[in-house]
C-alpha cells in the first residue's frame, strides 16, 4: 500500500512528543511521500514561528527519503470539479484539501491523514494513522 502523507501526519512527527502510534508507523516508511501543497503548508507553519531547526530537519528528511508530488493539470481539473460540486451541495471544500486529494487520486495513493472526514466524500482511499 502506497501512501500520500497529509500535512498533519508530518507535522505530528515533528512535535516534541509525537503520538506514539503515528511515530511508530511513520518510522517504518521507506519513502516519505507528500504533495507540494503539504510541503508549502509545513514550511509556512515552521517559518511563521521561526522554527528553522525543524525546517532544516524537514529538508533533510525529504532530501533523503522524500517524494514530493506536484499538482498536474489533470489533478487541478479534478480538484476544481470536486470543489464546485461541494459548493453546489452547500458544503465547503478547502482548496488545499482538494489539491492534496487530487494528488492522491491521480497517483492511486492512500491519503494518510488525521482529518478523514474532510476527504470522505471525494472517493479516495483514506488511512488514519492516529486511530
Amino acid at each position: 500500500m502506497t501512501y500520500l502523507l497529509d500535512t498533519n501526519v508530518i507535522s505530528e512527527v515533528m512535535r516534541r512528543d509525537p503520538h506514539p502510534q503515528v511515530f511508530s508507523w511513520f518510522s517504518r516508511l521507506n519513502v516519505i511521500p507528500t504533495s507540494v501543497i503539504c510541503l508549502e503548508e509545513l514550511v509556512f507553519g515552521l517559518r511563521r514561528r521561526s522554527l528553522y531547526a525543524k525546517e532544516a530537519w524537514l529538508r533533510r528528511l525529504l532530501a533523503d527519503k522524500g517524494c514530493v508530488y506536484p499538482v498536474s493539470d489533470s489533478a487541478a481539473h479534478w480538484s476544481g470539479e470536486r470543489r464546485a460540486a461541494a459548493e453546489l451541495q452547500g458544503t465547503k471544500l478547502h482548496q488545499a484539501d482538494a489539491l492534496i486529494a487530487a494528488c492522491a487520486w491521480e497517483h492511486g495513493l492512500v491519503l494518510a491523514t488525521r482529518n478523514t472526514r474532510d476527504f470522505e466524500s471525494l472517493g479516495i482511499a483514506l488511512f488514519n494513522p492516529f486511530a
